[in-house]
Parts: C-alpha cells; structure tokens; sequence
C-alpha cells in the first residue's frame, strides 16, 4: 500500500509541477493571481488517499503524517524551495515541521504563512486541516510559476502536532535565536478554510469587535486589513475572530509576532444573522464533521475553499511583494520636532496633559499608563509621571489636544497615515471617554476614534492607519485628543511612531 501511494503522490508531483520554470527571473510587480481550486482539490485528495493507505488518519505519531509531510515537501522541492523537516518530540513520538523558504526578498523582513498539517487520529483531517494546508501549498507553487521576486522574505510552513497543543509551531518559534524571531514581520495562519457550512472570519487584529481576547500585536491590523480588503473587493462580507489561542498563531503572538489569518467555522453554531448574511443553514455546526471520521474530501465547500486560496494569494503578494512604502514624514520622538499642546487654547484637562518624554508605568486593576514605548525611549503620553497614586497623573476634567507641525503631502495617491496607540480607563469610564487622531488640511481624515466603556480595559500598544489620499498636496498637520468627560474615570493615553508612507 506504501508504494503505491509513493507512486501515486511522485506522479501528481511531476504533474503539479511541470509547469514551474527551470530559472527564475527578475520579473515586474505583478497583479495577485487566481489560484486553481482544481489544484487545491488534488492537493486534498493526496491528503485524503495518505489517511486511507495509513489507518484513516494522518495524525501525530501516525505513518500518515510522514507521508504527509513528504508529500509536500516533495513538491516544494521540486518547485525550486528551500525545505527542511524540523523534528520535534511530543507524546513520546517524532513531529515534524515543514519549513520552506522561497529565495530572496529582504531576509530581516520575513513574512511567514502557516497551517497545520496534522489530523486528529480520528479521521483523515481534510478540512481541519487538509483546506488550509492545501491552499497555502499551491499559493506556494504559483509563487514558483511566476517567479515572483518579493521584497519581502517568504516563508512558508505547515506545522505537525497542532492538535496536541500547537506543538509544532510552539517548538519552532521558542528555538529561533532572539535575533531570528525579530526577522518575522508577520505571520499569516490558515486553518478550516472550507468548512461545509462556512463563515468567513477574520483573525482581529485590532479588537474592533471590542471584546475577548483584545487586540494582537501591533502590525496585526494591517494583515487583517489586507484580507479585509480582499473579501471587500468581491463582495464577501467578513466578521472578526479573536485570537483565542486554538491555532497557531498562538505561539507567534505570544512573541509580539503581528498574525492574521481566516477561518471559516469549526464546531460552533451558525446563527440566523450569519445565516442571513453568507448564507447557509441556520442552528448548525460551521462544521458537522469537526474531528470526526467524516471529515473527507465531501466535507469541503468549494466557494468558501476558493475565495479563502484567492485570499491568501492576495495577501502573499500584497504584503510580501509590494514595493516598500516610502516614509513621507515620521515621528518617534526621540527629539523634539515641534508639537503644540493645547493649539487652540480650549482644553479643559486639568491633569495628565500631552507631553513629549519618557513615560512612567501605572497600575490600577491591571496596566494603565504604559512604561514602555513602540521604539526607543519616549513618546507621546498623558502625563508621563506616575505618581504615588495611578491617578496622580491621569486625564481629568475634560480633553487634552496636542498637534503636530506643519506636514507638506506630496501630490498624487497611495498617502497613508500610521500610527501606534493604546487607550487604558477604569471600569466606571464611559463612550464620552475617547482618543482620537485626526490628520486635518482644507478637510479632516479621521484615522482613529477609540472610545471608552464600562469596563475596566489596560494599556496595550496597538496599530492604526488611514488612507489620506484625499489631503494630496496640501499642508496638514496631526490633531490627537485624549478625553475624560463623563465620571472622573482613570484615562490614559499613549502614541508612538507616527509615519506618513506612499
């Protein structure tokens, strides 16, 4: 039975990758490609055929992961990667990692994108996670075919023992050295993309569900919007997912990696609003089959397998081929460039003021003022200084203003303002609390307006950005207010790294 499945999976190999060229060549940006459903269904079926031939599964531990894991390594080999299985040891037998990486692009710029290949022992594994396994391993051969030249470094990876406790991706990430980690700019992960009754969820790298387990690591809002802005462009509505550590990603975020990535439902219900809003049947699991026997290759949804490939393909080449952004305008601030405190002369604060410096920790029912900062030692914050109490400095009686100096726009588009930022209060603030930052010329481009709520919420660092396109040309300057108005609720407010990019 081995070797003819040996046989089988050489010649789909052949056959997959005849295409690809003997050389590569520099070529042009070019435009995110198609990626062949047909293709990813073979992919599934050679899953599908190494759990038959190997006890009906493909887990850990399991002759059917190994087999597994060659397969695809057979076929980056052949497409021109560099591919190394990282073994690893779980449960007293051997895992393996699929590591590939796609030559050139800037090797301290890494983007990584993942999957798990493993299966549950209890059936072949072929949407949870044959789907995203196969998806990303023909995103990975197309990247081959075009000979695509990235800026950015690409990696790819399919992770063994993920359903032991993400074992796989867990012993990859803590044995890179601290140097290598700092080379990942981002890690994309794809896990159940073709659930039979899907949903189309986005990792939430922003939190802007405003709830669960908070925002990722800053960078993460810009890979989900990548993908947002994918599923937007053919009319796919999306819904955030929180980072809740079931998926690999977890390792990764727990670094300060940024992640992202999609999810079309596992064992949860559907409900009538899902329903209503991608179709499919109301009160059922997104998955019936999750880590069940029936999870073959008839528990696949074909539209939700080839929108999230496509997907993928879209944020491979957006993110890791895409000319780098020139830097317009940037402040770290490291020195002191110029913003005006209260410009207007109509702040009402009468503690915790903007200001400029090297900011000093705060707790109260967990982190408020943050003591650390996105780069270097200081930056923008609301009253630096802790105090004896962590309200000594704190945002009261109304808004705090600070505004930046006078920024010259070039003309033309691609103008986007990014920002770090965290909003922190205690559990009696209210909606009338906010931080906001506007970008204001001859009219007004709101990039962030993050109110308060009734509930205690900690400082985190976390990213913004907004297309400012429409100020092309003029001379503009940054607004940010902080604001305590309702109760004399705790509110602290930090900003760092804000950057002007085409």
């Amino acid at each position: 039975m081995r070797s003819r499945l040996t046989t089988l999976v050489s010649a789909l190999a052949l056959a997959l990758v005849a295409a690809l060229p003997a050389t590569q060549a520099p070529a042009a940006a070019l435009a995110p490609p198609d990626i062949s459903l047909t293709n990813v269904k073979a992919h599934l079926t050679q899953l599908q055929n190494i759990a038959t031939a190997n006890g009906g599964n493909r887990a850990h531990g399991r002759p059917g992961y190994l087999a597994s894991a060659n397969y695809v390594k057979g076929l980056l080999d052949s497409a021109g990667y560099s591919t190394t299985l990282q073994s690893f040891t779980y449960n007293g037998a051997t895992g393996y990692n699929v590591i590939a990486d796609w030559p050139g692009g800037n090797p301290d710029d890494i983007l990584m994108v993942g999957a798990h290949l493993d299966s549950v022992t209890a059936g072949p594994g072929i949407n949870d996670n044959g789907s995203g396994s196969a998806a990303i391993l023909e995103t990975a051969l197309e990247v081959a075919r075009q000979s695509l030249v990235p800026t950015k470094h690409l990696r790819f990876a399919w992770w063994g023992a993920e359903e032991g406790g993400l074992r796989g991706s867990t012993y990859y990430v803590s044995n890179l050295s601290t140097t290598d980690r700092s080379k990942i700019k981002g890690y994309y992960n794809f896990d159940m993309v073709a659930s039979p009754n899907p949903g189309y969820f986005l990792y939430d790298g922003d939190d802007s569900d405003g709830v669960g387990s908070g925002p990722g690591p800053a960078g993460s809002a810009e890979l989900e919007r990548v993908l947002a802005d994918y599923f937007t462009s053919i009319g796919v509505p999306t819904r955030g997912t929180d980072f809740d550590g079931r998926s690999d990603y977890g390792p990764f975020i727990s670094r300060g990696i940024p992640a992202g990535g999609t999810f079309t439902g596992a064992e949860g219900t559907k409900t009538s609003a899902q329903a209503t809003l991608w179709g499919g049947t109301a009160g059922q699991a997104f998955d019936s089959c999750y880590h069940r026997s029936c999870d073959t290759t008839s528990n696949i949804n074909d539209t939700a397998l080839n929108r999230n490939a496509d997907a993928i393909a879209y944020a491979v080449w957006t993110v890791a081929a895409a000319p780098a952004p020139v830097v317009v305008w940037q402040d770290t601030f490291e020195t002191a460039t110029g913003w005006t405190v209260n410009p207007s002369g109509t702040d009402t604060a009468t503690t915790g003021q903007w200001e400029r410096g090297v900011p000093q920790a705060t707790t109260s029912s967990g982190t408020k003022q943050l003591g650390t900062t996105v780069s270097g030692t200081n930056d923008l914050v609301t009253g630096r200084l802790a105090g004896t109490a962590a309200g000594d400095y704190d945002v009261d009686g109304g808004v705090t203003t600070i505004q930046s100096p006078a920024i010259t726009l070039p003309s033309g588009s691609g103008l986007r303002l990014s920002l770090s930022w965290y909003l922190a209060h205690g559990s009696n603030s209210s909606s009338a609390d906010y931080l906001r930052v506007r970008v204001v010329g001859s009219s007004t481009v709101v990039v962030l307006n993050q109110a308060g709520a009734a509930s205690n919420r900690d400082g985190a660092w976390s990213t913004a950005s907004a297309d400012i396109s429409s100020l092309a040309g003029q001379t503009v300057r940054v607004v940010i207010d902080a604001a305590d108005a309702s109760t004399a609720s705790l509110v602290e407010a930090g900003v760092d790294d804000v950057r002007v990019t085409r």
